[in-house]
């Protein structure tokens, strides 16, 4: 009995054992993917890689702020012309006609959004030295390659 006693208390802690290393893999590993999935705010790399002085990245907060702060009621609409759009999936009777004005909705005001946010990289390309703007040129470039290249890699969820 007294050996039996011994290999189930040997069991117990190898068991024991085994869950902590367990645990403290996981944890490990979570913390290492969160590092690798977090990606650097766009704003940081810019102010680094155009070497914008204090001055320079007070006004590109406030004209951002100001951006977005404008723009999320033409967000929230490009929303709800989608999800009306969407709707229709349901209607056995939809016409093509149907299709393309919700269509010609959420292009309307997707439209707009593109024209706001061109107007606002040529303001904040305004703020920039002579020396800065082509790095800014090339930064917006980057981004927006960068934007496509997320979007393509994004899995859909059937």
């Amino acid at each position: 009995m007294k050996s039996s006693n011994k290999i189930l208390v040997a069991a117990v802690i190898l068991l024991l054992i085994a869950n902590v290393a367990l645990v403290v893999f996981i944890m490990t590993g979570k913390t290492k993917h969160a590092e690798k999935s977090k990606k650097p705010d766009p704003a940081e790399v810019m102010y680094r890689e155009l070497n914008m002085s204090e001055e320079q990245q007070k006004q590109h907060k406030l004209l951002k702020d100001e951006h977005f702060k404008s723009s999320k009621p033409l967000f929230d609409s490009v929303r709800a012309a989608k999800t009306a759009f969407f709707a229709l999936i349901k209607d056995s009777t939809v016409t093509d006609s149907t299709l393309t004005a919700y269509s010609n909705r959420i292009y309307q005001w997707q439209s707009v959004i593109d024209k706001r946010t061109f107007a606002h990289f040529k303001r904040l390309r305004n703020m920039f030295t002579p020396e800065q703007q082509p790095k800014f040129d090339s930064f917006i470039q980057k981004m927006m390659q960068r934007n496509r290249k997320d979007t393509a890699d994004k899995k859909p969820n059937d």
